[in-house]
């Protein structure tokens, strides 16, 4: 029975998604970690049950008119839940971020170093004082007027435009210009205004190319193409756009992610040459503190901004707020992001690296008697820094706040006061709590996945370690932190490249090595061997790499009309299968009419969403399933058509488990799946939206695709932090996909902060000693009992922990 003062939070009766009625008592004021297998319903109890609920009681105190501006989860499937305190949510969002949205304006720093600089800044003699917003980018008063407050300007030259001179025009020199009949049409007008189409770009004179790349003129001609056999082409009125012009109006106003992509190919970023990359008005930038411009100190590493602020004395206003600022980057560096300065962009941060920025915020804050709910905050963060935000979580703890977080790193879930596992497998064969309690209870709970590795202290399994075939070498790699470093990557073998968090693991990875093999690809006539690659000065080896397949985890759609068999290619494959059956044939059905993208098969009152949108005047707009289809997203004469006594819409709310053996006589639909089975992901519906799946989620589901494929050639696989999400046996899973890849042949790199995955390496890689400008470089290489040995190595202790030498 609950009082008013109740010290556990008490849910009756979790339907959430795959909870099966579920009920539990979780204790407040606690450190509380719900574990379990991905998809065994862990998130829908912490974030669509208890956070949903307390976030609903909230609104409800909320005016009904504020309500319809504010996004809300919805009510949860729940009975009951009592002893609910407010709740605040930091998850690791999917969705990116402006390109103005920065880490000085995630975690508020950027607006007290403006008030810094405002009330106590050097001014020039007779300057005038400036208020706070004159110090921002992101305002009319502040940003610079040429650049818009971005800091660059995107220009093209000849040498981008036309990169091959010795070609003519008529045979493809402005690279820049559209393909089909679009760059015809260009050629044609060219021709019409008296220009020589058939000349070598270079033996042109300076001002015709001058003309015809940059010009802003747009001349319009007659144009009379040449005949064709069996065609006629009458004379037309052609307009003629300059390269420039044309690359510039596709990247502004193209609405195709492709053509803009090809765009940008051809344009080069600059500073702005009135605020020299500052993004601000001359009057701020003529304002400093301590001798540096605000541009200058946004542009320091935190812990070197600290170190400065502590240095700068000043008057009284100046000690109070700096006092004040150091107090706040003090809780951003303790959770290892020392490294990042206040400038840096919020799209090139991860997941991780945001949530965390975001926990910082909140230590700040003074809240207190409230519950935190945190989606695997230890992702993305080497296990040296773990240790700090488990000192992080205890100060919001002892602050009188609860503190409920979803995790699968072993490290968090042994410091934990309480545990709830969740299981004992994914989709419809969990959501069933197994133990809820403290930590050591777990080992009495047979069928939790989680307790053979919270308590599993047995030899490490021993391993041969891969000889190579070959080697893939970046020489003079120059990118971000990472500066004059050589980097050897073994062929044929499974290398982890690990480092403390900001130490240059993805941009060694992610950035030089895939761009290396991208430039090859895109100059295939240039002689192999040593050769120049962006940001290192030669790669070697890179011939031997037929393929390069990058699987990170972006989203694999933005709507809910993605999902699961569309990206899989797999919803061809059953529209196929339906339109062959013989009701489809007699009614002339085609694939395409079992689509609910297109007119035609869908329901249209709902335009094949499902569910549609209900106005309710001064209250939040709500989603109520189609009143006509009830969700199943085709109109009835689609649905009359079924697939061995399924219809469509049943056959994609099949989980991928049931779907394998629904379709285990059709090969082309059998690999798909069992592709998916082997990543374990059978547990998520065929039609399962883009939008409900995690990063995690995302990740395997572009392994699984790429496995399905046919092998062509040696293939090399770079994965970043593929176990971010994962449980500690769903990892055993994907491990042995990524070493079976390896033992085919291929070549896999990770980077990786799990301990058990780069112990079962062939080669590591470890990057740092820090992170920032205290990294980038390569500290230990080797094999795992290498780099365990190594003194250097921040990873050493951890990694001979994982391999069982301590």
């Amino acid at each position: 029975m609950s009082t008013p003062h109740d010290p556990y939070v008490r849910v009756r009766g979790a339907r959430e998604h795959n909870l099966q009625d579920v009920s539990v008592d979780i204790p407040r004021d606690t450190l509380t970690v719900f574990t379990g297998v991905s998809g065994s319903g862990k998130s829908s109890l912490a974030f669509g049950t208890i956070y949903a609920e307390a976030q609903r009681r909230y609104f409800e105190s909320v005016a009904p008119y504020a309500r319809r501006l504010i996004h809300q989860v919805g009510a949860p499937a729940v009975g009951e839940v009592t002893g609910l305190p407010p709740a605040v949510s930091l998850e690791q969002r999917r969705s990116a971020p402006g390109a103005r949205s920065s880490v000085g304006t995630v975690t508020t720093l950027s607006n007290f170093l403006r008030m810094l600089f405002s009330r106590a800044g050097d001014y020039p003699a007779g300057a005038e004082r400036l208020d706070s917003d004159a110090f921002s980018p992101n305002t009319a008063a502040g940003a610079c007027p040429q650049c818009h407050g971005l800091g660059l300007i995107h220009r093209t030259t000849e040498e981008l435009l036309v990169p091959d001179p010795s070609l003519s025009i008529r045979d493809g020199a402005i690279a820049a210009w559209p393909g089909a009949w679009q760059g015809k049409n260009l050629r044609d007008v060219l021709d019409a205004l008296g220009y020589d189409i058939d000349r070598p770009w270079g033996e042109l004179g300076a001002e015709e190319r001058e003309w015809i790349l940059f010009t802003h003129e747009q001349p319009v001609v007659t144009v009379h193409p040449v005949r064709e056999a069996g065609r006629i082409q009458r004379p037309y009125q052609g307009t003629y756009m300059s390269a420039r012009r044309y690359v510039m109006h596709t990247f502004a106003e193209s609405k195709s992610r492709t053509l803009r992509a090809k765009a940008e190919r051809f344009l080069a970023s600059a500073p702005c040459p009135a605020c020299g990359g500052s993004r601000l008005r001359p009057q701020a930038m003529a304002v400093t503190f301590a001798g540096r411009t605000i541009a200058e100190l946004a542009a320091l590493p935190l812990t070197s901004l600290a170190e400065l602020l502590r240095a700068a004395g000043g008057s009284e206003t100046a000690r109070v707020l700096t006092a004040d600022l150091l107090a706040r980057i003090e809780t951003v560096t303790e959770l290892g992001l020392g490294y990042l300065s206040l400038d840096r962009t919020a799209p090139t941060l991860s997941s991780g690296e945001l949530q965390r920025l975001r926990l910082a915020t909140q230590l700040r804050s003074g809240l207190f008697g409230v519950v935190y709910v945190l989606d695997e905050p230890s992702a993305g963060l080497h296990p040296a820094d773990t240790e700090s935000l488990l000192g992080v979580l205890g100060r919001l703890k002892e602050a009188g706040n609860s503190v409920f977080v979803v995790e699968h790193q072993m490290d968090v879930v042994r410091r934990a006061d309480w545990l709830v596992d969740v299981g004992p497998l994914a989709g419809e064969h969990g959501g069933r709590v197994l133990h809820s309690g403290p930590p050591a209870e777990l080992a009495e709970v047979t069928e939790s996945a989680t307790r053979r590795f919270l308590f599993d202290d047995g030899p490490a399994p021993q391993r041969k370690v891969r000889t190579p075939s070959g080697l893939l070498r970046l020489n003079g790699v120059d990118r971000h932190n990472v500066r004059g470093v050589d980097a050897e990557f073994p062929l044929g073998v499974f290398t982890a490249v690990t480092g403390v968090s900001g130490s240059g693991k993805s941009t060694l990875v992610g950035q030089v090595l895939a761009g290396a093999f991208a430039d090859r690809q895109a100059d295939a006539a240039e002689p192999a061997g040593e050769r120049p690659a962006p940001w290192c000065a030669s790669a070697q080896g890179l011939e031997a790499v037929d393929r390069l397949v990058q699987v990170d985890q972006r989203p694999i759609g933005r709507t809910p009309r993605s999902n699961l068999a569309t990206y899989t290619g797999l919803f061809d494959v059953v529209r196929k299968l339906f339109a062959a059956t013989e009701t489809a044939r007699e009614r002339g059905y085609r694939a395409g009419r079992f689509s609910f993208n297109v007119a035609g098969g869908r329901c249209e009152t709902c335009q094949g969403e499902g569910f549609v949108s209900v106005e309710l005047l001064f209250l939040p707009s709500t989603y109520a399933p189609c009143p006509d289809c009830h969700g199943a997203r085709y109109n009835p004469q689609t649905l009359e058509v079924t697939l061995r006594g399924l219809d469509i819409a049943q056959v994609l709310d099949l989980t991928v488990e049931s779907a394998a053996g629904f379709f285990a006589d059709t090969p082309a639909a059998e690999r798909s799946l069992r592709t998916l089975l082997d990543v374990g992901l059978g547990y998520l519906r065929l039609g399962q939206p883009a939008t409900e799946l995690s990063g995690g989620e995302a990740q395997r589901i572009k392994l699984a695709t790429e496995l399905q494929r046919t092998r062509r050639g040696h293939t090399l696989y770079l994965l970043d932090e593929p176990t971010t999400g994962l449980h500690p046996a769903d990892v055993e899973v994907l491990m042995r996909q990524l070493h079976g890849l390896v033992d085919a042949g291929d070549t896999v790199v990770v980077v990786e902060h799990d301990m058990t995955v780069v112990a079962a390496a062939d080669r590591v890689i470890d990057l740092g000693p820090g992170g920032g400008d205290r990294g980038g470089r390569i500290v230990a290489a080797g094999t795992p009992m290498d780099v365990a040995r190594s003194p250097e190595s921040r990873t050493a202790p951890y990694l001979r922990t994982a391999l069982r030498l301590d």
